[in-house]
């Protein structure tokens, strides 16, 4: 796929998007259109390509009842304004990730990616069955929507730099794209932190605006090309450890829907979490491998240092967020009691398992 088909959306002028007039959902002899919006092109491998499927599923689930059409960042509002065209009405669904949104709420972190936290299969875990999702919705609830976890990436790659990283004092200075919790660890290591759109990220990072950027793994990140500027391919991320994406409707429509489209609505997502989660595992290893030996990138690792410093700033960062009011405390303590019997779990488990099959392999 050429990288400027997936990207083309992105590229209308914003002006545009706000000039665009929006309508609530259409029904008619019983059929409900509903828009959704994205935060990334509409064709963009992963992200763009799950929001199209979960479209059509509900649509061919529905029999047509509830038929969903998918506007690419741009098309309709700008990349971040998904939430805010949602919650008003403007559009009836988004598929994004929560953290985007942290200027709503800092709690909306958490439902995403926490530096050092869980990862994207015991984040889901505490949504689903750990009181996660009753947060969630508590939350939301404040903004009429209703919000529902995604696939997850998996641990994310640490990111493309122009120079190579041997200390924390390389990051002082340093401009780079990276949102959420761990863009706010990058700013106490003395960085610039910077949250772009996809479709802003390759101009910025080759015009100097940018000096390094994350994107999320080597799939999504051959495709969109970064390894043309920048070879320092860092790896794994403290940032992300396994992002979880989301799809959010507008309250009000989605309590005026019947219990069988709801409960249609929440399958659906379910079913392509699990189908975008095994798609970043299929494909991830054979991406890496062609931009090492196609495309020249040379695959790094941050100097332990450097870990052990992020590491402590995001436990400062944490805790800071946490005090920010008291639906954000709630959702931090949640989340971090729900990850200390994870990981005391996943020593036995998936670790040992790990370690064992290293030390054999």
């Amino acid at each position: 796929m050429e990288r400027r088909n997936f990207l083309k959306g992105a590229a209308i002028a914003g002006a545009a998007a706000a000039s665009t007039t929006l309508a609530a959902p259409a029904i008619a002899q019983g059929v409900r259109e509903l828009k959704m919006v994205m935060a990334w092109p509409k064709n963009s491998p992963g992200a763009g390509t799950s929001g199209q499927r979960v479209a059509d599923r509900i649509t061919m689930l529905s029999d047509g009842k509830l038929k969903v059409k998918v506007y690419g960042a741009g098309e309709l509002v700008p990349a971040f304004q998904s939430f805010d065209a949602v919650s008003a009405g403007d559009a009836d669904m988004y598929h994004a990730a929560e953290y985007y949104f942290q200027g709503k709420s800092k709690a909306y972190n958490f439902l995403t990616a926490v530096p050092f936290g869980m990862t994207g299969t015991e984040t889901h875990a505490w949504i689903r069955y750990g009181g996660g999702q009753e947060l969630w919705d508590e939350l939301s609830a404040g903004f009429n929507l209703k919000g529902f976890p995604s696939h997850t990436t998996g641990t994310q790659m640490g990111g493309w730099f122009r120079k190579e990283i041997n200390s924390v004092d390389d990051f002082k200075g340093l401009k780079m794209r990276m949102p959420g919790l761990g863009g706010e660890v990058l700013r106490a290591l003395g960085a610039t932190p910077l949250n772009l759109p996809i479709g802003e990220i390759y101009p910025s990072l080759q015009s100097g605006a940018i000096d390094a950027t994350e994107w999320v793994g080597p799939w999504q990140d051959l495709a969109f090309g970064f390894y043309k500027i920048a070879k320092n391919y860092y790896g794994p991320g403290f940032h992300e450890p396994g992002t979880v994406a989301s799809f959010g409707i507008n309250k009000t429509l989605y309590d005026s829907l019947s219990k069988e489209h709801q409960e249609l609505i929440a399958v659906v997502i379910k079913a392509e979490a699990q189908d975008q989660s095994a798609e970043f595992n299929a494909l991830n290893q054979s991406a890496l491998e062609t931009l090492i030996a196609k495309h020249g990138v040379t695959l790094r690792r941050f100097p332990d240092e450097l870990v052990d410093k992020a590491r402590a700033a995001s436990a400062d960062v944490v805790a800071t967020m946490a005090a920010t009011d008291d639906i954000t405390k709630r959702v931090a303590e949640s989340y971090a009691a729900f990850q200390k019997q994870a990981m005391e779990y996943a020593k036995v488990s998936e670790l040992g398992y790990m370690n064992s099959r290293a030390v054999n392999g």
